[in-house]
């Protein structure tokens, strides 16, 4: 596995990390907690060494999953967890970041991760109640005392990346970033660049969306966060296959998989930017895992770009109570 160095942080990592979080919450019922501890730590084998969850996924179930997990292998492994969310109450309530709270939410984390200190804590969305400069300065406290290592923000707007850098350096950034979102490609990302700020993108395969595996006809679970999704509507489905077509078309001349070539665009984005594709087989994730070894020269990369900016994606990435908290 090659490694990367999100940004100028100096925290380097495997260039696919896993997001842990569809092992507890968000798409469907929870995955046997067994099986996961062995997929994670088959990941650990198969040389990742960057792992997300988040104090709300579950909540709390995650942390502990991953904890558990990644015990035997804590020195080799870096553990990206977030706070953010108020789920006192065991549900994903508000956003919340008054410092008070950031503080109690690290040392119940620490327990539940099983660890000393955090490699990565991000927020998980920009609160609008806390100005940001407190936010990055209570992490900074955080630091100094030896409970998190580096500070991160997630789906956060370049004026708060830019106002909490001045703080406290941000390590990375995390947002969602693929073929079919690519609105980062904007703002965010030249400014990531001009800071020296790593990009972790999560739902690389948009939410499983450019597998190949999803068409008008799936059906998902009851609690499965895709049934909220304007973009995974029926009819947006059917229309935004016309996307799956074009990197099938693509993988099928490369001799890989369309989740293959959906990574190894990323990863030719820039070399500061780390996947986190999320998963529960283990077939999957060695599949994620190939992408590290597909190759795509400029010129594939113009060809794909060209066919890909032909299609308009129909539908909205996430509901409008969600997407009010992106961006800020």
């Amino acid at each position: 596995m090659q490694k990367r160095k999100l940004g100028k942080s100096g925290l380097e990592v495997s260039a696919l990390g896993l997001g842990c979080m569809s092992m507890s919450f968000g798409y469907g019922p929870a995955a046997d907690k067994q099986e996961m501890i062995s997929l994670i730590r088959k990941a650990v084998e198969l040389g990742v060494t960057f792992f997300d969850t988040a104090e709300v996924y579950g909540p709390f179930t995650n942390e502990e999953l991953v904890g558990e997990a990644l015990a035997p292998v804590r020195n080799q492994v870096v553990i990206a967890t977030k706070f953010g969310f108020d789920c006192d109450n065991g549900k994903q309530g508000p956003v919340n970041s008054q410092p008070e709270r950031i503080k109690r939410v690290v040392d119940a984390s620490l327990k539940r991760l099983k660890i000393e200190t955090i490699d990565l804590l991000y927020q998980h969305r920009v609160d609008p109640n806390v100005p940001i400069e407190d936010v990055a300065g209570t992490v900074k406290e955080l630091v100094q005392q030896g409970k998190v290592k580096h500070f991160g923000m997630s789906e956060a707007g370049v004026q708060s990346i830019r106002r909490a850098h001045a703080v406290l350096p941000v390590a990375a950034l995390q947002s969602e970033y693929s073929l079919w979102w690519r609105e980062p490609e904007a703002e965010v990302l030249p400014t990531l660049e001009e800071l020296g700020i790593g990009f972790v993108p999560f739902s690389p395969l948009g939410k499983g969306f450019l597998t190949g595996a999803i068409n008008e006809n799936t059906k998902f679970a009851s609690d499965d966060f895709r049934n909220k999704v304007p973009r995974f509507s029926e009819e947006n489905r059917k229309a935004n296959q016309a996307l799956v077509e074009v990197v099938k078309k693509f993988a099928d001349r490369k001799k890989a998989t369309p989740a293959q070539i959906a990574l190894a665009w990323l990863l030719a984005q820039k070399p500061w930017i780390v996947p986190i594709p999320g998963t529960t087989k283990l077939h999957r994730l060695q599949e994620n895992i190939g992408a590290v070894s597909v190759q795509l020269s400029p010129e594939d990369l113009r060809e794909l770009e060209s066919a890909a900016s032909k299609i308009v994606v129909q539908g909205a990435r996430y509901p409008e109570h969600l997407q009010k908290l992106v961006g800020r």
